[in-house]
């Protein structure tokens, strides 16, 4: 297009991102070019930022941001079908399109990406924190129809994510049961929503901040529980043991987590009831010893990551019809850098989004 925007990026192993201006691109054939309405921050974000240089997988300078919305500015060759000026958001893992994990809208799960180089937008590719981007093709681009863009872009991640976690767990979260969310933030604040939209199970929120346990009673968590209550002599700590209190000792059929730490983990392993679901969706990434003995009788663990396509569309549809918001914080471009100081510092409440 000839002219230049303002983006931000982390420009090396180690340094603080940056706001800088560089060349708007221009699309190529097959891609679309969004002018960018909203740019929702995550903690992925600072996960990528302290990677040590040694295990750093990405090209840089990377402009930051995988939760994307925008309008539709301008079309590569050969592509049909995305009106210029369409208000879009972007489904973020993109994959091959043709293996069979993408064939079922699965690019989440694509089982060639790696091989092939491709890497979502602020996770390898250049993001959506600046004025304009490009998107690689429109099939990861889903109408907004009227939804507002600041709304909109949290979900793509942070409102997707803990759909896709909780939708593997369907069967149990039936009448009478309970579901424990363990972490209140971008991602928590959500599932809190989304369990109650779709759901008819009790829900139990835990976090270690008293705001953020009022935030989860205001969005309908039935029960809210500190998570840092002290141990008792066989181990466990208060919350568990309440938790255990709330069910009749029976404990959660479907425990969330959020964090992903290894006192996380622990909780989640001691509330959780038999045959219950234990999904990690945090990323600090502590092990969870699985194993006869080391947990209830025929609990499932799983790590999932991020949604499919068609999970997408399902929770966009659900925020028009007014089920799910997201609790957001907004600010301009040039804020970003400190935007992510408060973050990585837990002083963001819901969600951050960057609106250029």
């Amino acid at each position: 297009m000839g002219s230049v925007m303002k983006a931000v990026r982390y420009p090396e192993v180690g340094a603080r991102p940056e706001v800088v201006e560089v060349p708007v691109p221009d699309p190529g054939p097959g891609q679309v070019l969004l002018k960018v309405t909203a740019a929702g921050m995550c903690h992925s974000d600072i996960a990528v930022m302290s990677r040590p240089a040694p295990r750093f997988p990405f090209p840089l300078p990377m402009t930051l941001g995988h939760e994307a919305v925008g309008t539709v500015a301008a079309l590569g060759a050969g592509v049909h079908g995305m009106p210029v000026g369409e208000p879009v958001a972007v489904y973020g893992p993109w994959g091959c399109g043709v293996c069979r994990k993408c064939a079922q809208g699965k690019e989440n799960y694509c089982t060639r990406a790696d091989d092939l180089g491709i890497r979502p937008p602020g996770l390898g590719a250049d993001g959506a924190m600046a004025e304009y981007m490009l998107v690689d093709d429109t099939r990861h681009l889903v109408p907004l129809h009227g939804l507002d863009p600041v709304q909109a872009a949290p979900l793509t991640d942070a409102g997707l994510t803990p759909y896709h976690a909780l939708k593997r767990s369907m069967p149990k979260l039936v009448g009478g049961s309970t579901a424990v969310v363990i972490g209140v933030g971008g991602l928590g604040h959500i599932a809190v929503q989304l369990l109650r939209a779709t759901t008819p199970a009790r829900v139990i929120a835990l976090d270690v901040a008293d705001e953020k346990l009022e935030l989860a009673a205001q969005l309908g968590a039935h029960d809210v529980v500190r998570s840092d209550d002290a141990p008792d002599r066989g181990g466990r700590g208060g919350a568990a043991r309440r938790i255990r209190r709330l069910t009749g000792g029976d404990g959660a059929d479907v425990v969330l987590d959020f964090v992903g730490a290894e006192s996380t983990a622990k909780l989640a392993v001691d509330c959780v009831a038999v045959e219950g679901d234990i999904t990690i969706v945090g990323i600090v990434g502590a092990p969870l010893p699985v194993g006869f003995g080391l947990t209830p009788h025929e609990v499932a663990v799983a790590a999932p990551y991020w949604g499919t396509r068609a999970e997408l569309i399902e929770v966009l549809d659900l925020a028009r019809a007014g089920a799910v918001r997201a609790h957001v914080e907004t600010y301009g471009i040039d804020e970003t850098p400190e935007v992510y100081e408060r973050l990585h510092h837990g002083q963001i409440r819901g969600r951050a989004v960057i609106v250029p």
